[in-house]
């Protein structure tokens, strides 16, 4: 480790990142074990359907495929995609292309699911203090995401190649080998924008945000629901009345 960097960044881009991640995995250990039923998005699916058929097929696939940049990014080294044939140009040219258009898809989503929740009564009845503290955390996540994006680029200020000092700053965390000069030295946006990042995976455990890490598995292999009609096949000799008029 670089003797000559601050103490306050050894803080941030050193012990942080295992401090949130420690956060994290307790944190959904226990809310799993003493809070099963509440391991939900608490869905308000009955209150308001129009809004909400637009919005979250946006928000949700669109935070997908920003995940799968980050992933990309973050795991692949640039001597990777360089070996590969891909020049620096075209790489940054397509991370950019297709991060603006899931950042944007995932911040119209969620914009329109807050309008939801602040325009609809019956929705804001259901709506909780954590909820709205976890909108606050989310929102500045994705919306300083999108400006680092765009500063990143050049397309606001002078372009930065992330590759070589965040993303190796990501893979030092993660082989237990931390570089915190490395993300000391990226650009603030950058800096702001995984601090927000590791700020909102701490909240998680505590958040409605929990459903995103369960997958429906045990639908492939629960047994068939049988249905029966309402006519009188398979009902003996008794008659159906009919009911009403």
């Amino acid at each position: 480790m670089n003797s000559n960097i601050s103490t306050l960044d050894v803080l941030l881009w050193a012990a942080l990142p295992y401090v949130a991640t420690a956060i994290l995995v307790v944190g959904l250990i226990l809310r799993h074990r003493y809070d099963n039923f509440g391991w939900t998005s608490r869905s308000s699916e009955l209150y308001e359907k129009r809004i909400l058929r637009i919005a979250s097929p946006l928000f949700h696939f669109g935070m997908l495929a920003v995940i799968g940049g980050h992933a990309v990014g973050l795991l692949i080294p640039e001597s990777f995609t360089t070996s590969m044939g891909l020049s620096d140009n075209q790489y940054h040219l397509t991370a950019v292309t297709a991060g603006m258009a899931s950042g944007v898809a995932t911040v119209v989503g969620l914009v329109a699911l807050i309008y939801r929740r602040r325009s609809v009564a019956s929705v804001f009845a259901v709506t909780t203090k954590n909820d709205k503290a976890m909108y606050v955390f989310l929102f500045s996540a994705i919306l300083l995401g999108i400006l680092t994006t765009m500063m990143g680029s050049g397309a606001v200020g002078a372009a930065h190649n992330y590759r070589a000092d965040v993303s190796p700053w990501f893979r030092s965390i993660i082989f237990f080998n931390p570089k915190p000069e490395l993300m000391a030295s990226a650009p603030l946006s950058y800096r702001v924008h995984v601090f927000s990042a590791l700020l909102l995976f701490m909240i998680w455990p505590f958040t409605r945000l929990v459903h995103a890490l369960s997958a429906p598995a045990k639908y492939l292999f629960r047994p068939y629901v049988i249905y029966r009609s309402k006519d009188s096949h398979g009902l003996g000799n008794r008659e159906i009345q009919r009911r009403g008029w």
